[in-house]
């Protein structure tokens, strides 16, 4: 289960994000970008994050089965 951003988490990661506006930055999770807003939690912080994240970017949505369950447990 997913846990909420505590607020230093929100600003922390506004400020990382508005540094590297001007640069090349990946970011790679599993969570949609539909959910951000509700799990950021804070709509100003959200608003201003996805503004200088996501709008400009180039998404690549990956889809299909984890690897996870192609692959097996480990040492089987």
């Amino acid at each position: 289960m997913l846990v909420g951003l505590i607020q230093r988490h929100k600003t922390d990661l506004l400020e990382l994000v508005e540094r590297r506006a001007e640069g090349s930055t990946i970011v790679a999770g599993q969570m949609p970008i539909g959910k951000w807003h509700k799990y950021i939690g804070d709509p100003a912080v959200a608003d201003a994050i996805m503004d200088r994240l996501v709008y400009s970017s180039m998404k690549i949505e990956l889809k299909g089965e984890s690897l996870r369950k192609t692959r097996g447990k480990p040492g089987g």
